[in-house]
């Protein structure tokens, strides 16, 4: 996969210029957090079939989703310039039963599915016996986070930044899938800067991600 390219916005045209402003300098550094329950039946049908594990199959699928989205992959260049991706990377998290940890794990996205699915999962793989936060070196600066919480079927999860710029790249959450009246769903919680995505870029990228699972 080629190395994802950043192309800042010009201010003078980009829609959002003045509420990028406004939300990472101004008074207000909000954050929007909101859970929304999807429906993963077909997914979840797909991914026995094909016999591919959930979380790799899930972290790949949402990724190439963001990747669709420049709202979803704004950032600042060293001079503190905004600007989008191309793409970013997943950073996931490891899970360790024997003293109840997490590992942070980064892993290289790719615009086919299969090779995007066997990154994340050689990643875990390899690093899954590893402690530390932060396992594996040359993390780049194009990523998101994703991670789940296996044990818990939730209707609300709001990651907090305390003080100084909301962070700009995408935080997911996604909880327990629970079946009822023949339908599977999960929570899934996204947390971004107020800066980058109002409510209806939030509406887009569910859409979107809904959309994908309902066809893979």
């Amino acid at each position: 996969m080629k190395e994802a390219t950043f192309t800042l916005y010009d201010k003078n045209t980009w829609p959002r210029s003045s509420h990028f402003e406004y939300y990472t300098k101004g008074f207000v550094k909000s954050v929007n957090s909101i859970t929304v329950r999807l429906d993963v039946s077909h997914f979840l049908e797909e991914t026995k079939k094909r016999e591919l594990r959930f979380f790799p199959a899930f972290a790949a699928m949402t990724g190439q989703v963001i990747a669709t989205m420049p709202e979803m992959c704004t950032n600042v260049d060293e001079n503190g310039n905004p600007g989008y991706y191309s793409y970013l990377n997943p950073n996931f998290t490891i899970f360790h039963e024997d003293d109840k940890t997490f590992s942070d794990v980064w892993s290289q996205y790719d615009a086919d599915f299969d090779t995007f699915y066997h990154n994340i999962l050689t990643d875990g793989e390899t690093y899954q016996d590893k402690k530390g936060i932060k396992i594996k070196e040359g993390q780049p600066k194009n990523f998101f986070c994703i991670s789940c919480v296996p044990w818990l079927s939730y209707e609300a999860y709001c990651p907090v930044n305390y003080g100084g710029m909301p962070n700009l790249f995408p935080i997911i959450t996604f909880g327990k899938y629970t079946e009822e009246k023949g339908k599977t769903t999960l929570p899934l919680t996204l947390t971004i800067s107020h800066a980058v995505m109002d409510g209806y870029h939030l509406s887009v990228f569910f859409n979107s991600l809904q959309d994908a699972l309902d066809t893979f």
